[in-house]
Formats: structure tokens, C-alpha cells, sequence
């Protein structure tokens, strides 16, 4: 058994491991190859390239990096039709993997891809591309499958990783002994994001709605953990310019122990939220954008809701504070009434947890168990 695979990034690398271990397991002589990063790498993949050459982000540097890009897609796309996989994972990396994948597709070469792009939400039209790239489109969320479903693209849903790896009861008390917090005390978790422009955006409303939270409450404390120390100077240099004196404590690279220790958390949207969800904690999403950047996603977005524990149950479990929303007053607000209401606490925990269920299905293994059904189909029809 030969596997083709290939990652972007390091989210995609540690899905890629997991998807080879359960490989091996099936196939214990399986070779894989193409691109991956370390924990890749540690499982058995052969790496053609380094996985640095597709660390793009943004709109600017990927059209720097294009000449680089495309002949990497070519030299690979070579490299598999010299010696052609099985089948082709792509995971993730959906501008760069779709590419290829229907180039080795109409090549002959089944393949897989594993994580849906975020076509459900914006720029459906590319629905269709992926339709011709894909012999199975392996999704993380149940209303991905039921897109593709609905365009008629051969679809699996097979659970989010993080929803095995993160227990279904959370233990708040180690979690606060291993962040060395106070057992008892009432903790408020600051999550503005990984990314320069949301400190920008998102410190000084964080900020004011803890201080005004704080100024009610005096017992509250907060806690927040950042991506590196960039983004730990640029939030700390915040907090000492808009709210010194309220009680915030910092960590880096600690941000499931944040939220495991703490009793509500303030999010940017995305994976975080999800996150947050699993941990069962109520929370508040809030996001600002730049004024071009939001008319934009609101002419693109197609969703109903943004948060992905909103968008999971179909209905406004926890509040979405988009742009003049996502201010002070309004998120202290809904953070004092988590305080005074213990009860819809309760009710969004019990919601999270019959999420949290939903989402747990051995995604690796289920995830190969799929690949493997492609396989057997296209030996019957060879």
C-alpha cells in the first residue's frame, strides 16, 4: 500500500500523524510520501519538501511566494505520477491542495480530502472544483457533510479530533493547579486571538469589559494566554495602558489550560471557539474587523451564525458581538449575567456536552475506514 499525502500547516501535520498511525494500523506495511511536518514525519511519512514552503497567510505574501508555490505543486504532481500513490490525501491547504488534487484526479489516482475548506460559508461557487478534485471530501462538522451532501459531493463526516482529546469533564481543579491559580476564586478568561490585527482590534474592548465586570465584582479575577510572546507584549502593553489595576494573569502557549481553569471565557471566532465549547464554558464571541474587511464578509459570509458552537446546534446558544456590538459595555453585560445567573450557565454546559458527544466518533480511524472503502471501489472498477 503506497499513501500520497500532504499538509500546509501545523494543524494539518498533527491531523496527518493521527491519520498515519491509524493507517498503519490497517495497513502495517504502508508507505507514505509527500509533505509533511514533524509529527508527520515522527509517524512514518517520507517528506519530499519542507513543509515551510507552504507557510503562506494572508493575501499579499502568497503572491510574492507564487512563482515558489506553483513549481512546487508541479515537482510534486511529477514526483506522484512517477510514482503513483494508491491515493492522495490532501489535508487542509485547500488553495494549494485542490490544485493538485484534480490534476492527479484526471491523472487516475483516487483521491481524499480531509478537512473541508470553509465553502459552506463563503465563495460556494467553488463547490464545483471541488466536485471534480475529490473522490471523498472528509469533513470535521456534521453541516459541512450536509452541504456536500446537498451538491451532491461524495462526503463523510468523521468527528473532530479535539472532541476525543479533550474530555468530556473537564478537570478545572488540576488545571488551575498546574497554572498555579487559586482554587476558589471566580476566574474570567481573555482570548483575543493569535494574530497581530486582532490584539489591535480586539485588547481595549477585552480590556474595558473586565475592568467594568471587576469594578462590580471585586472577587473576579482574569487570566489569558497568548500564541508567543509577540502577541503576550502587545496584549500586556495593552492591558498596562487601558486597565492595570484589575487582577489579569498572563501565559503563553497555555491556552487549553486557561480554559479548562476558568469559569467563563471572552473569544475571538474560530477554532477557539469550539475549543471553549468542548471545555464547557459559557462564553461571549466577539470580533472587529476592519470597516472594508466587514462590509465585505457580509456581502460573502452565507452563514446564519459565526461562532462554531452556534453554527453546530443551529440556534444562538451563547452571543455572537460582531464589530460596533463587540463593545465594552455589551460583553460585560452578557459576563455579569453569566455571574448572576448560574442556572443558563448550567443549561449552556448541558448543550455543549450533547455537542461534545456528537463530535466524537475515533475520527483517525473512522477517517481511514473511508479512504480504505475508496481504494476497494476503484480496484472493483479497474
Amino acid at each position: 500500500m503506497k499513501v500520497g499525502i500532504l499538509a500546509g500547516e501545523a494543524s494539518g501535520d498533527l491531523l496527518g500523524a493521527k491519520l498515519i498511525h491509524a493507517l498503519r494500523e490497517r495497513y502495517p506495511t504502508v508507505t507514505v510520501y509527500g509533505i509533511g511536518g514533524p509529527a508527520m514525519i515522527a509517524a512514518g511519512c517520507h517528506s519530499l519538501f519542507d513543509i515551510e514552503r507552504l507557510a503562506v497567510m494572508g493575501f499579499v505574501e502568497p503572491l510574492k511566494r507564487l512563482p515558489d508555490l506553483l513549481k512546487l505543486r508541479r515537482d510534486l504532481y511529477h514526483h506522484f505520477l512517477k510514482n503513483p500513490p494508491d491515493i492522495f490525501i490532501g489535508i487542509d491547504a485547500p488553495d494549494f491542495n485542490i490544485g493538485l488534487e484534480m490534476k492527479l484526479r484526471e491523472a487516475g489516482i483516487p483521491v481524499v480530502h480531509y478537512v473541508s475548506p470553509s465553502v459552506w460559508a463563503w465563495r460556494q461557487y467553488r463547490v464545483h472544483k471541488i466536485a471534480k478534485a475529490v473522490d471523498l471530501m472528509l469533513t470535521l462538522l456534521p453541516f459541512e457533510a450536509q452541504f456536500y451532501e446537498q451538491h451532491h459531493v461524495p462526503v463523510r463526516y468523521v468527528g473532530h479530533p479535539l472532541a476525543e482529546q479533550i474530555p468530556l469533564e473537564p478537570d478545572q481543579l488540576a488545571a488551575r493547579r498546574a497554572l498555579c491559580l487559586d482554587e476558589n476564586a471566580v476566574y474570567i478568561a481573555l482570548l483575543p486571538g493569535s494574530r497581530n490585527q486582532e490584539i489591535r482590534y480586539m485588547a481595549e474592548p477585552f480590556l474595558q469589559a473586565a475592568k467594568l465586570v471587576w469594578e462590580q465584582n471585586k472577587e473576579v479575577r482574569f487570566i489569558t494566554s497568548h500564541v508567543n510572546e509577540k502577541r503576550y507584549q502587545e496584549f500586556y502593553d495593552a492591558y498596562q495602558r487601558i486597565a492595570p489595576e484589575i487582577p489579569l494573569t498572563f501565559f503563553t502557549r497555555r491556552s487549553p489550560d486557561v480554559m479548562a481553569a476558568s469559569d467563563m471565557v471572552v473569544v475571538t471566532s474560530g477554532t477557539a471557539t469550539l475549543e471553549t465549547m468542548l471545555y464547557k464554558k459559557p462564553m461571549i464571541i466577539a470580533y472587529r474587523m476592519s470597516a472594508f474587511t466587514y462590509l465585505l464578509a457580509k456581502w460573502l459570509v452565507k452563514t446564519k451564525y459565526v461562532g462554531l458552537p452556534n453554527l453546530l446546534a443551529n440556534e444562538l446558544i451563547v452571543p455572537e458581538l460582531i464589530q460596533e456590538a463587540a463593545n465594552p459595555e455589551n460583553i460585560a453585560d452578557y459576563l455579569l449575567g453569566y455571574l448572576n445567573h448560574p442556572e443558563k450557565v448550567q443549561t449552556i454546559k448541558t448543550k455543549f456536552t450533547q455537542l461534545h458527544l456528537s463530535l466524537r466518533m475515533q475520527s483517525a480511524k473512522t477517517a481511514v475506514d473511508a479512504i480504505a472503502n475508496v481504494i476497494a471501489q476503484k480496484k472493483r472498477q479497474a
